[in-house]
C-alpha cells in the first residue's frame, strides 16, 4: 500500500495530483531561495499569520499548505505525500482527493487561527498530510472491506507514533496535526462511498494493481515500513 515500485514517468501518469502538489512545494521553496526582498515579502503575505486572517486575509487559510520554511521541511512533507497519498488518489479520483487534501489543510489552519494567539504564524503541509492519515483511519474503522488487516495495523501504528511524537517538539503546530487528522476523518464519508458500492473485483483489477491494499511481509516490505517510520519521525521533528 505504501511501497512504491513505479518509475518516475509511470508515477507521474498514475498519480498526477500528488505529482503536481510535490512540484508546487518545490517551486515555492525555490522561489523563497531567490535573494529578492520584494519576492520574499510577497510570499510572506501568504503564510498562516493569524493577525492577517483576523484582518480579512482569508487566503492565509489555504496558502500556507504549499509553503515550507527550509529544505528539511520541504523534503519530509514531500516524501510523506509520495508515500501516503498515491493509493488514496487512485481510490478517490483526482477531484475528491484534491477536495479532501485542501479541506483537511483548511480545517487545520482554521483551528490554528481559533486556538493560537493572533501573533502566531505557521506554514507547511503537515495538517493536510495528517488529513490523509485521517481518511485512512476512517477506512480502517468504517470501511474494513477496502483494506487488509496488515495495512490497517500499519496505519494505526503510523497514526499513534505521529500523534505521540507531535507533542515532543515545541516547533510543531500541534493544533494543525490534530485537527488536520480530525478534518480528514470527518469529511471522509463525503468522498468515500459505502462498502457495498465498491466492486471488489474492479477495485483489485490490473488497473489498480499498483495500489492494491494488501501486504505480504517480506524483507523488502519490512525495510519500507522502517523507512516510512523514519520519514514520519522526520515529519514530526522539524518545523511544521
Amino acid at each position: 500500500m505504501f511501497t512504491r515500485s513505479e518509475n518516475f514517468r509511470t508515477f507521474l501518469q498514475l498519480y498526477p495530483v500528488v505529482s503536481v502538489l510535490v512540484c508546487i512545494h518545490i517551486l515555492f521553496w525555490l522561489l523563497l531561495q531567490i535573494p529578492i526582498p520584494q519576492l520574499k515579502i510577497l510570499l510572506g503575505l501568504v503564510d498562516g499569520y493569524n493577525a492577517g486572517i483576523a484582518n480579512g486575509e482569508y487566503w492565509r487559510l489555504i496558502t500556507p499548505i504549499f509553503l515550507h520554511i527550509g529544505f528539511g521541511h520541504l523534503f519530509f512533507n514531500s516524501i510523506s505525500l509520495i508515500l501516503f497519498a498515491p493509493a488514496l488518489e487512485r481510490m478517490l479520483g483526482k477531484a475528491k482527493f484534491i477536495l479532501i487534501y485542501i479541506v483537511s489543510g483548511m480545517v487545520a489552519n482554521i483551528a490554528t487561527y481559533i486556538i493560537e494567539p493572533l501573533q502566531y504564524s505557521h506554514i507547511g503541509a503537515s495538517g493536510a498530510i495528517f488529513g490523509i492519515l485521517g481518511v485512512y483511519l476512517f477506512i480502517v474503522v468504517f470501511r474494513k472491506g477496502l483494506i487488509d488487516q496488515a495495512n490497517s495495523q500499519i496505519i494505526i501504528s503510523i497514526l499513534v507514533i505521529g500523534l505521540v511524537m507531535t507533542f515532543f517538539n515545541s516547533n510543531i503546530n500541534v493544533v494543525a496535526h490534530i485537527f488536520g487528522m480530525i478534518g480528514g476523518f470527518i469529511f471522509a464519508p463525503f468522498v468515500i462511498r459505502k462498502r457495498a458500492q465498491f466492486s471488489h473485483q474492479s477495485f483489485y483489477s490490473p488497473n489498480y494493481r499498483r495500489t492494491k491494499f494488501s501486504l505480504n511481509f517480506s524483507p523488502k516490505h519490512i525495510i519500507w515500513v522502517l523507512f516510512i517510520i523514519l520519514i514520519l519521525l522526520g515529519l514530526i521533528f522539524r518545523l511544521s
